[in-house]
Parts: structure tokens; sequence; C-alpha cells
């Protein structure tokens, strides 16, 4: 390689490696801004501002929170039930049907595949969604109005239906030869082989039910059944009427000058997202195989 080109070769590489630190930067700022202000001082708020450092330290926000901690414990409950329970039987559900329309000796895989494909295009909408979950399937005030919508998605089937169709359709034609059912081939064969697969759809699967709300907010009227993100929304929306109405809770004798109002969105923020933060990094590795491979043949 001759000096201009490595020079060139550097240069690029310098570029590349500037951007991406940049890019990080520009992901991790916003997130220590959301530390820096759940632990400063309200009054140092209003005065000062936001700020990555804070100007005041403060934790009366995490107390005002967590000195009733109750509703928070039972919504955290709620929540990894919704996610666990419903990531489970997702991937299950997922890597059945791909694994079905991945077969090349089955003879309807086309047009199945079609037919999934067309549900990402088109939905039967609100209603009729609302009118099925209520009134035919009585799932109102239920845990599993909320599991049961995300079970199956179609743009992850396909995913899963690329990497499952990587694998050599001769182990699954050995495994029959040697008198292994369908089903033990599928549960002692292809998800062992679609490990990277799995795990990074799981993932993805995890935030949606982690951070699923609006369905919470249509089928679940029971305080004792609210999930973490519906019980941060109602939070929210009541910290907006304090301060939107701050004359008239004055005028009730009540005083809203020590409620920590912004430091405390930011700590509902930290307590509400942060599990899910410690779980990524332990998943982040199978990320690139998963995907990658997933999307070479479709």
């Amino acid at each position: 390689m001759s000096e201009t080109a490595l020079k060139r070769n550097r240069f690029g590489n310098a570029m590349t490696h500037l951007f991406f630190a940049l890019l990080s930067i520009a992901i991790v700022a916003p997130f220590l801004l959301i530390v820096s202000v759940s632990l400063t001082d309200e009054k140092a708020l209003v005065e000062f501002g936001y700020s990555f450092v804070p100007s005041r330290f403060s934790i009366i926000a995490y107390d005002f929170i967590l000195r009733t901690p109750g509703a928070l414990l039972r919504a955290y409950g709620n929540t990894i039930f919704i996610t666990a329970a419903g990531t489970v039987l997702s991937l299950l559900i997922t890597s059945m049907v791909a694994y079905t329309i991945s077969r090349r000796d089955y003879r309807l895989r086309v047009p199945l595949t079609v037919y999934i494909f067309f549900t990402m295009l088109f939905s039967g909408g609100l209603v009729p969604f609302y009118i099925l979950m209520t009134q035919y399937l009585h799932l109102k005030n239920s845990l599993w109005a909320i599991i049961l919508p995300g079970m199956l998605s179609p743009f992850y089937v396909l995913i899963m239906k690329g990497f499952m169709g990587k694998i050599p359709h001769e182990l699954i034609e050995s495994a029959k030869v040697d008198g292994a059912s369908e089903w033990r081939i599928f549960f002692r064969m292809i998800l062992p082989l679609s490990t990277p697969a799995l795990a990074t759809l799981g993932l993805f699967i995890a935030f949606n039910y982690w951070n699923e709300w609006f369905n919470a907010l249509l089928f679940i009227d029971n305080d004792r059944l609210v999930p973490l993100q519906l019980l941060l929304v109602r939070i929210m929306n009541t910290l907006d009427f304090l301060r939107n109405n701050s004359e008239y809770i004055q005028s009730l004798g009540l005083d809203m000058s020590q409620l920590p109002n912004e430091s405390m969105r930011m700590a509902l923020v930290i307590l509400v997202a942060g599990p899910m933060m410690f779980i990524f990094p332990f998943f982040q590795k199978y990320f690139v195989q998963g995907m990658t491979v997933g999307s070479l043949k479709g």
C-alpha cells in the first residue's frame, strides 16, 4: 500500500471514529442530563435551569416517589409479568410460524408468507380491536389484554424466517431419517441453532412489552393491574394538573412549593427505564449476528 493510500485510510478511520464518538455523546448526553436533573433541588432548577452537574444536590424527588412505594412495586410486578410471559410466548409462537414458512418442503409457504406480509400493510382499526378484546375475548381488566396483542408480529416472523431459512435442510432430513418427530426437530435442533435471532428479537419484544401503555390505557381500570408505563403516564398527568391549577390547589390550603415537579418527572423516568438499560448490554453481542443473518434471505 502506498503512503498516500495509507494516509487516506488513516484519515477515513479517524473520521469514522470521530463520527461514532459524537454519535455516542449525542445518545448518552440526554440520559446524563435526566440523571442530573433528578438529583437537583427543585428551587435550583427554577433559578439556574438544567445542567449536567447538579447545581444543588438533592434526592427529595426520589424521597417523594419512594415514600409510599406500594403502587410503584405493584406496577413493577405487573410489568415484569407482562414482559416475561409476553416475551416467552411471543418468541415461541413467532419461531413456530417462522419455521413453518421457512421449510422448503411446505407447499403453502409462499401464500402463507404473502398473507403474513399483507397484515403489515393493513389493520382492522381501533374500534374493532377494542370490541374483539372486550366483547368477544372478555379481557377487560386483565393483563392478558396487554400480552395478547403483541404476541405475534409479522415483521419479527419474517426476520426469524430469514434466519431459519439459512439452516441447511439436510439437517432436518437426516433427523427425520433417524426417526425424530417434527416437534423434536424443532425444539432440539432448530431452536438451539436460532439462539442469536431469538436473543435479538427477544430483546426487541421485551422492550415493546416493557414500554406498553396504550393497551393498558384502553383495557385496564383496576388500579392493582396498572403496569409501570401507565402509572408513569398517570403521575405525569397529575403533575401537569397540579402545575396548571396551582392557584386552585393553593386555595385549598395545599403548599405546592414543596412538590419537586421537574426533578420528580426525571426521577420517574430513571426508575421506569432503568432495568431495561442494565439488561440491554447483555444481549448486545447477539444483535449483529441475529439481524444480519436474518436479512440475507427473505
